[in-house]
């Protein structure tokens, strides 16, 4: 009879992963609120406009002095899901690596994520070309970066064990 090895390898940790993409996604929407307003002066509303944007199209990017309830809370949940997405994939490519990696490579991805969101995209969503710049990769790296960063201090090892194949699994 062959002697069969039981091996344990890490799991991604998915508690951990979700708070990081609910702690970075506020943090970072909080950043790029405060960078719309001082930087270009624009409306408070405005990012949460921009985000409903991509649920609701690019009429709903009227003026914003007179915020419409709605449209905010359509913006926060299309940030919020995108945030929880992007988290829980950053996790998956990040996890078992440490807090260093968890930073630098979440700042990483959130360039990436840029990339992908304003120079692909926006094929699909044209009302977002002329956001692309600074401010919203500022935002993207500080998201990745948050979210690998708390990812990593949250995360818990998770080990499950391989089964070893039963003689009904081996091939005849």
């Amino acid at each position: 009879m062959p002697r069969s090895t039981r091996v344990m390898h890490q799991i991604m940790d998915w508690r951990a992963a979700v708070l990081a993409g609910l702690i970075a996604g506020l943090l970072a929407f909080l950043l790029r609120v405060l960078l719309w307003v001082v930087v270009t002066g624009g409306s408070f509303w405005a990012p949460f406009y921009q985000s409903a944007a991509i649920l609701l199209g690019p009429q709903s990017l009227a003026p914003v002095d007179a915020p419409q309830f709605g449209v905010v809370v359509v913006g926060l949940l299309v940030h919020f899901a995108l945030s929880l997405f992007y988290s829980v994939l950053l996790a998956f490519i990040i996890h078992r690596w440490g807090l260093a990696v968890g930073i630098i490579g979440g700042a990483l991805f959130g360039v990436a994520v840029y990339i992908i969101n304003y120079y692909t995209f926006t094929y699909f969503f044209p009302w977002f070309f002329p956001l692309r710049g600074w401010l919203v990769l500022a935002a993207h790296v500080f998201f990745g970066a948050t979210a690998g960063g708390v990812y990593e201090a949250l995360e818990r090892d998770i080990y499950v064990l391989d089964e070893p194949p039963t003689d009904s699994t081996l091939p005849a």
